[in-house]
Parts: structure tokens; sequence; C-alpha cells
């Protein structure tokens, strides 16, 4: 989130907020006016809108992007006995999202230019971990199934997903998108522009705060390709009920409120002019990287700035020597910014029991030693960001 205090936040959400103030309060308060708050009319428009935007056949409110991963792995009955491939870099809830259904994370590493799952490592990794079995994947290591694949589209820009579709339908694994990070962001696959998380057969949103499209809380959406996988659920966010009080499964209570649906109706308005200003604003870190002469030194890479919308800059994140004492050299200088992931998922201590050791994810532990997200936002000034670079360049000068 950002910080009030600073000059330049990471994100500036009050400046957003400033322009729409009045169109939120309206629809704010035509929610009050209704008192209907669970399941009410403004999450069905906002459901609506949803899957209009995407193209998806189908979306679902829930209550938070992480409950959003949760549900799209129950409704796929994942479970003991069943594993699913991610990347151990990305957010916890990626991860969490599995083991608490009981299910086993297998990893695969990053790109070594990149931040997403390799499409080249999962392929050599299924080669060599896996056999199909009676239309079932088999991990050989382990007789588990290999259920589904997990991508995270990080920092707003899309995985390789005409290669993981294609590798997916060879071992007969489901797509579980997580795009809490890449609202807005699309891909052209066979000839057709398609949105991260109308892809695969469930797509996982984040409406926190600081997303593209962030409410006035935590909030979450699922899109699902068919009707059965959507009447699920909407059966798993109701505390599994068929019925009212008649329950077929054990589910969440993991609604969508109304009134942040009411919010990001609104929002959803302007998500593509907002998703286009933050391209321009990378584009144009991209020149004054460039011309700073810091690139390819003491700042090892910065993001391509696409010509496409296939990266929506969630995040801006740069790779930099001495990363955080270039964080706490910022912050004095008034200048937020944040570290996207200090410690990979396969070394956290929770997961220990997984068996990971340092060293079997090298590009994901190296990414945790130099990644710093700077300031990126639509209303983000070409000054302010002459502001972070020129701060930037004045540390590596000392």
């Amino acid at each position: 989130m950002s910080d009030p205090g600073a000059k330049i936040p990471i994100v500036d959400l009050r400046a957003q907020y400033a322009n729409l103030r009045e169109e939120i309060g309206r629809a704010i308060d035509a929610v009050a006016d209704s008192q209907q708050f669970i399941l009410g009319p403004a999450v069905c428009q906002f459901e609506t809108e949803m899957a209009g935007f995407l193209g998806a056949n189908h979306a679902v409110g829930v209550a938070s992007g992480s409950d959003a991963l949760l549900l799209a792995l129950m409704a796929l009955g994942v479970g003991p006995g069943d594993a699913v491939i991610t990347t151990p870099f990305t957010f916890f809830s990626t991860v969490s999202s599995i083991t608490r259904l009981g299910a086993t994370p297998l990893f695969v590493d990053i790109d070594d230019d990149g931040y997403l799952l390799s499409a080249a490592k999962l392929k050599e990794f299924l080669s060599r971990r896996a056999r199909i079995e009676n239309g079932a994947t088999i991990d050989e290591k382990t007789g588990g199934r290999i259920k589904a694949l997990l991508p995270v589209h990080l920092f707003g820009e899309l995985c390789d997903m005409t290669s993981l579709v294609e590798t997916a339908r060879e071992y007969g694994l489901e797509i579980v998108e997580d795009v809490a990070q890449a609202c807005g962001a699309r891909q052209n696959l066979g000839g057709q522009e398609i949105f991260a998380g109308a892809i695969g057969e469930l797509g996982c949103f984040s409406f926190f705060p600081s997303k593209n499209l962030g409410g006035f809380g935590d909030g979450g959406l699922v899109s699902a390709r068919t009707e059965e996988l959507a009447a699920r659920l909407r059966m798993l966010r109701m505390h599994g009920e068929s019925t009212k009080y008649h329950h077929q499964v054990t589910g969440l209570n993991s609604r969508l409120d109304s009134l942040q649906a009411a919010v990001l109706s609104v929002k959803l308005k302007y998500l593509n002019s907002w998703c286009d200003r933050r391209i321009a604003c990378a584009r144009n870190y991209q020149k004054l990287f460039s011309a700073s002469g810091l690139v390819g030194k003491q700042v090892l890479a910065i993001p391509t700035a696409p010509t496409n919308t296939s990266h929506v800059f969630n995040n801006y994140c740069i790779r930099a020597e001495r990363r955080d004492e270039l964080k706490q050299f910022l912050a004095a200088a008034g200048i937020q910014s944040e570290i996207y992931y200090p410690l990979p998922l396969h070394l956290q201590q929770c997961f220990a029991e997984l068996g990971y050791q340092h060293g079997d994810f090298p590009q994901a532990e190296l990414a945790a030693t130099q990644v710093l997200a700077l300031p990126l936002y639509p209303e983000l000034t070409a000054p302010q960001q002459e502001t972070v670079v020129g701060a930037v360049a004045r540390f590596y000068r000392i």
C-alpha cells in the first residue's frame, strides 16, 4: 500500500479517488439506499460487466484474491494426493491455496531474463517427472496426480500462454490463472486477442486497493469457462449451499460485498485507459533509465515496455545492485519503493516440509535479492519519474 508520508508514493490512491469522488459516491449511495449489501444487484451487475470485459463465459465475485485461488482449486476438486504446478516467485496465497487443500505444490523456476514461470522449464520438468496413465498425469517421484497448472501473471505481465496452454493440453492439466496483478492485460493467441483470466479454465482476480482495478478493501473474482464450474463456485462461496441451509459440500463464506462491487463497476470503465497510462509511464522510465547510463551496470535490468498490452505494469520492477541500500536511500529522499519478494516461497519456513533447499530454483532466488518496485500509477507525472530516476542515479554516484 502507499505511504501517505512519501513525496512520491509507490501508488497514489488519493489521486485516483479525487477524479472519481462524485461518481463513486453516487454508486455507494445507491447501495445504501437499497440496503442490499450481500450478493445484491450491484454484485450481479459487476459480475456481468467483468465477464463482458474479459470475454469470459462466467464471472463469480468472491471476498478476496486469496479466496479466488482457493475456491478455484476447490471447484476443480483439488485435494490430498493431488499436485499443482506453480512458481516459487509469487505472493504467498498462490501456494497457500494449494497446501490448505492438502495438495502438494510442485515448483518450476522462472525465466532467466524475467519473473514468470518458464514455459521451457515446465516442459523439461514434465518430461522428467510425469507419465500419463489412464488419462491422468502421474508424478513419477511421489505417485500422486498432477492435476493443474497455476501460472502467475506477475507484476502485470502475462506468461507465455501459447506455450503453457500447449503443454497443459499435452499432459491433461487444468489451467488456473493467477491474474491478481494483471487485470486488463491481454495476449494474442491463435490470431485472437484474449484477456488474462479468459485463457485457462479459471481465472483468479484480486481487487486489493493497490491493484490496477482496486476496490475500497478486499475483494476478488473467479472467471470460469463452463457453467458447471461457475455454479460450483457460487455454491462454494456460500458455505457449500445448494439451497438455503442445505449444504452439498463444505464451502466458505466468501462473497463480494455489494459496496465493493459498486465501486468496482465505476472503476472498470476506466481500466483500459489506466492500463494505457501505466504502459506510457513504463516507456518513459525506459527512456529515462536508458539515458542515465545505469542500465546493465548498477541497475542490472529494467522492464521492457511492450508495444501491446501484454504487460500492464501493476508494478514497475528493476533489478539493482545493493538493492536494500538503494531502497533505504530512496526512502530518505521521500520516494517509496517495495521489495517483491524477499524470500521465494520454496524457502519459507511454513513450507519447509516440502523439502526444498537453497539452490533448487536459482533464478527465483536471484530475483529475490535484486528486485525493487518503483512508483508507478496512472497519475504519476513525468517530473516525478525524473525525480525517481535522478535519485537512483545519485545513489550509485555516492
